[in-house]
């Protein structure tokens, strides 16, 4: 058999990594640089392997998988074409009726296996075999008879006549479940036996597709836009801000160490340092608690650059995403749409919006001043104020009673918010629902003029703080297309992959518990310039180069341009943050050492990866991942240390804070 495998061939040539659109503070470099070009030589005597160099692209196509000197072929890899062919297959035992008939499943697909009617003894064996076991088969193949021809499975035209029958590791008997694309088993069972699980078609194809876009995002990075793969230390000290941190004791009394939340600092001293384009897929730690589709320990593709601008980095991602854009979904073009957060939050409620479909939030503040409804006019009237709704196109069949109340309920507790009106709109625009008969006819009238309503609609509305009331009903424009898109009605196309890029983000707000000023990015983000002078004025009001890339409603990468004075760096640390030197002096030193402008971002590539897959949650793309509730179900972690560790790390444990765990 001969195989086309491909090889460096470098040559000599004055050109730039970045070329003139990916970085407009430089031109292109003048030394030599060595280009990596594609070529191939011929090699022979590769069993069962054959790589094909794809026109034009540098990734390769293995069109024979799993080579075995075991086996012959993959379950998922026979044809036609193999007709008469003497095969050796392994794989599970997915399946096998009265030991005639037996579906063998590996990682690549499934194949049909046929027993003779007179080979009794092969018959028993396969019977005696229990599901799950991994077995081998070898025989010969055939065509299936036209009307047997399984459309649903890559092998579907033939099946395997089997010769001999092994069974190389037998299954238990009392599996906790069994592998079916259907009727699947309730997460937590699902987690406690993940080695289980991992056999599902779905998780395998997920898992795959994820190694898949990571190759082709490192080809790209390295191979064509000269960025270095650096690995950064997980190992850290506490620092303040952010996301709360893992905690890990150290045997140096009353020293901790904390796992990284994310590799901010040593990124920006990488590019400090003179890498100045740096990359690396890091293992990110964040001790949230219990979120549903949250991770203790999670991945994200991290990227910084030199001398570059806002422009540059979306370029750069709009190009990496699109280069390793998995060729069977849509496609997607560049370049992405913009927004800025004060639109975001204005016309969907979310920095994050799913404009997969419209029902965008409208202002009608102007039209309950003297609406007649004096609950609706009084939450308008004071400073800060506001009143917005949006409506649900002929969503009076699916918003029931039992939804409204949940919504109201919704709107107390984790809004503060009480003027919360849910309308039908009934013959001639008039509204009907609580507190409709004190609204004057003619202002219901001119409500459903504005919002542009038809009769069978839903008007959401809420007044009162606008704060309160965009983050409300930003909540419920979601809930509201889940519960028609539950009954059947279409409401976001499945098909869409909407990205969207959120700009000029606020660069503090206030800490709701503590009323102190904290950053909402992160407090290396460099101001707006325009803004610079709000920083020692009234830091509030500063917009940070600070950006987003949503997909569909998901936050799947942030970044921002960085502070590189260390003058104004130091002002944001100490007198803004009260941030003192202790956890981050270091990074003042450094950047007091002739640090390069520089930004970047990074994409939460496990997120990034379920959007793609359409996964219902993160989990399903992560191999061995925690519960809702942060456990690890199969291994027991976190789990208890011996005594002996303990004194080790100087570790007291008080009685009265341990918990009986069942």
């Amino acid at each position: 058999m001969i195989s086309r495998v491909p090889v460096l061939r470098f040559v000599k040539r004055s050109w730039s990594f970045l070329g003139p659109r990916r970085c407009i503070l430089r031109p292109a470099l003048n030394n030599n640089v060595c280009l990596v070009s594609n070529a191939s030589i011929t090699t022979t005597g590769v069993l069962a392997m054959s790589l094909k160099i794809k026109g034009g692209t540098d990734y390769m196509t293995v069109t024979n998988k799993g080579r075995s000197s075991l086996r012959t072929h993959t379950c998922g890899e026979l044809r036609a074409c193999h007709e008469g062919q003497q095969v050796i297959l392994r794989g599970y035992l997915q399946y096998q009726r009265m030991g005639k008939f037996a579906i063998i499943r590996d990682a690549f697909g499934k194949t049909q296996v046929i027993i003779r009617e007179e080979d009794t003894n092969l018959q028993k064996e396969i019977i005696n075999t229990n599901f799950e076991s991994y077995v081998e088969v070898t025989g010969t193949v055939h065509l299936r008879p036209v009307d047997q021809i399984n459309k649903n499975m890559s092998s579907g035209e033939v099946e395997v006549l089997a010769a001999t029958y092994q069974v190389i590791n037998q299954a238990r008997s009392d599996l906790p479940f069994l592998i079916r694309d259907h009727n699947k088993p309730k997460e937590p069972l699902r987690l406690k036996f993940r080695y289980l699980d991992l056999r599902h078609n779905e998780l395998q194809a997920n898992l795959r597709l994820k190694s898949q876009v990571a190759k082709k995002m490192r080809d790209f990075l390295q191979d064509k836009e000269g960025f270095i793969e650096i690995t950064t230390p997980t190992l850290s000290i506490n620092t303040p801000g952010g996301a709360q941190e893992f905690v890990v004791p150290s045997r140096h009394p009353g020293k901790f160490y904390s796992l990284v939340q994310s590799p901010q600092t040593y990124k920006q001293l990488a590019v400090i340092g003179g890498f100045d384009r740096y990359f690396q897929f890091a293992v990110c730690y964040r001790d949230e608690g219990a979120k549903p589709d949250r991770q203790p320990e999670f991945m994200q593709l991290d990227i910084e650059m030199s001398d570059v601008t806002i422009g540059d980095v979306k370029h750069l991602i709009e190009d990496l995403v699109i280069y390793a854009w998995p060729s069977h979904l849509p496609t997607i073009s560049p370049p992405f749409p913009s927004i800025t957060y004060s639109e975001a939050v204005t016309l969907y409620g979310t920095d994050k919006p799913d404009t997969r479909f419209d029902w965008k939030l409208q202002d009608v503040t102007h039209l309950l001043k003297n609406c007649g409804a004096s609950v609706l006019e009084n939450a308008v009237l004071m400073s800060g104020n506001s009143a917005h709704s949006f409506v649900i196109p002929q969503g009076q069949d699916y918003i029931s009673k039992k939804v409204v109340s949940a919504w109201e309920d919704l709107a107390q507790k984790e809004h503060s918010q009480a003027g919360l009106s849910v309308f039908k709109v009934d013959s001639n625009l008039m509204l009907k629902g609580p507190n409709a008969k004190k609204i004057f006819p003619d202002q219901q009238t001119q409500l459903s003029r504005t919002l542009e309503t038809q009769v069978g609609d839903i008007m959401v509305l809420a007044a009162g703080r606008t704060d309160n009331v965009l983050g409300l009903l930003g909540k419920l424009r979601l809930q509201a297309a889940n519960i028609l898109e539950k009954a059947g009605i279409p409401v976001r196309n499945p098909c869409s992959f909407n990205f969207l890029w959120v700009v000029d983000f606020p660069l503090f707000e206030h800490d709701p518990d503590s009323g102190k000023i904290m950053a909402v990015h992160h407090p290396f983000t460099l101001p707006r310039e325009e803004d610079v002078d709000y920083l020692y004025t009234d830091p509030l009001k500063v917009r940070s180069q600070h950006y987003d890339l949503v997909l569909n409603g998901c936050e799947v990468g942030g970044g921002s341009i960085r502070i590189h004075d260390p003058i104004m760096q130091r002002y944001v640390l100490h007198k803004i943050l009260g941030i003192g030197e202790t956890s981050l002096g270091f990074l003042n030193e450094a950047l007091e050492s002739g640090a390069p402008p520089h930004g970047g971002i990074a994409l939460g590539f496990d997120r990034y990866i379920a959007e793609l897959c359409g996964a219902n949650s993160i989990r399903d793309v992560i191999a061995f991942p925690k519960s809702i509730e942060g456990r690890c179900l199969m291994s027991g972690a976190p789990g208890h240390i011996t005594e002996e560790e303990k004194q080790l790390y100087n570790i007291i444990v008080e009685s009265n804070s341990t918990k009986n765990e069942s």
